[in-house]
């Protein structure tokens, strides 16, 4: 019951201040902790993760930082890939898995720490393919811009159900890489599309005979909710910048863990 409680406030704290990331920590953390394989620790852990997203999106909503007519393209567009995702899972083995998720993320986290920052508060100024109008503050919506955020939402649900992820720590940075939205406006979409995609991803792998044991399970969801609301309470305190240097040295540190125990 503990280490249910202790994981589930830490991957929602993590995913509170960074729209991203309880996946890639609670997955390498379940393999490592209890021993249980990929397999085993995909859904566990992104049942946790779509509901702690969904409580983080609720609050997004109402505080207005959320693009939900984005967000909705990509969760309609990472449906499919979520399914596709999750056949190609179980068709993998364990240590493939392993090594295919810590490649993932050192891509993730290098770009983010090379990516060049304008001053925070400035991301209306940014050069974007994909750009937010400063007066209506939605999306000019163009053919661009539709493809580029149809692609981002089916890269984000291939590797929701291919790695057990909520597929933040593929949304959040490609959202600051290709659009001026701000690093707390790309957080809050990013958990609305976690819930959404990741409901089905949980589905899908049921579907697929996952075992998700209630016992372990509950506690660890409800933690992570409250983990969330902490994180995001948190955020506010915390500039863009820092939330997203620490959000890719967190990533280089799971990605070292799972290769080394890849290569043993």
């Amino acid at each position: 019951m503990f280490v249910s409680l202790f994981l589930g406030v830490l991957v929602g704290s993590v995913m509170g201040l960074t729209g991203a990331g309880g996946g890639s920590i609670a997955v390498p953390a379940l393999v490592a902790g209890l021993g249980w394989t990929m397999q085993q620790a995909m859904p566990v852990a992104l049942l946790a993760v779509t509901g702690g997203a969904a409580v983080g999106a609720v609050e997004g909503l109402r505080k207005k930082l959320v693009r939900y007519r984005a967000a909705t393209v990509m969760a309609l567009v990472g449906l499919p890939f979520t399914a596709l995702g999750v056949r190609v899972a179980h068709a993998m083995s364990q240590q493939w898995l392993m090594i295919v998720f810590a490649v993932v993320l050192v891509i993730i986290s290098v770009r983010l720490l090379r990516q060049h920052q304008v001053p925070e508060g400035n991301d209306e100024h940014r050069q974007a393919v994909c750009r937010v109008n400063t007066q209506t503050g939605r999306f000019d919506w163009t053919w661009s811009t539709g493809l580029m955020i149809g692609a981002i939402g089916g890269l984000a649900g291939f590797c929701t159900g291919l790695l057990g992820v909520g597929g933040g720590f593929v949304i959040v940075p490609m959202l600051r890489r290709f659009t001026n939205v701000s690093m707390h406006g790309a957080v809050a979409t990013s958990l609305l599309v976690i819930a959404l995609v990741g409901a089905a991803a949980v589905g899908s792998a049921l579907q697929h005979g996952a075992a998700i044991p209630l016992e372990f399970t509950l506690p660890f969801v409800m933690a992570t909710a409250t983990g969330m609301l902490a994180g995001r309470l948190f955020a506010r305190r915390v500039s863009a910048r820092a939330i997203q240097r620490g959000f890719a040295m967190m990533l280089l540190v799971v990605a070292a863990g799972l290769l080394l125990k890849a290569a043993a």
